[in-house]
């Protein structure tokens, strides 16, 4: 289910959304899955400040490089489905909004019918 939404412009990197992201949550996290994108000393020193541990592959052209626990880091496909269940929103996948907050307003609906789904359904 998805937590925090942070709309970026689609040129810039998937990292700046980060202290976005962070701030939105109420509680910080146990454990942060996240993609190579997020590969950066200041995110993982940000996450271990917050009591969590970092399970973010490396890039490959780093000297040093971070291992990850596979078992864990193999629930991030949860992370992609998430995104995906988003995206069976035709207009979320197509985005025919011409403005941001238009945008970010239809991918919270989306966000929050999938929520409604969770909540009914428990």
């Amino acid at each position: 289910m998805p937590i925090g939404l942070a709309l970026t412009p689609g040129e810039a990197h998937d990292s700046t959304a980060y202290a976005e992201l962070m701030d939105e949550r109420d509680s910080d996290p146990g454990i942060l899955l996240a993609d190579r994108g997020y590969d950066s000393d200041d995110i993982r020193q940000d996450v271990r400040d917050r009591g969590g541990q970092p399970e973010i592959p490396t890039k490959r052209n780093r000297r040093a490089q971070h291992s990850v626990q596979r078992p864990i880091y193999a629930l991030r496909n949860r992370i992609e489905r998430c995104i995906n269940r988003l995206k069976n929103c035709r207009r979320v996948a197509t985005r025919y909004d011409h403005t941001a907050s238009s945008f970010l307003g239809f991918v919270q609906l989306a966000a929050i019918r999938l929520w409604i789904g969770f909540v009914h359904a428990t």
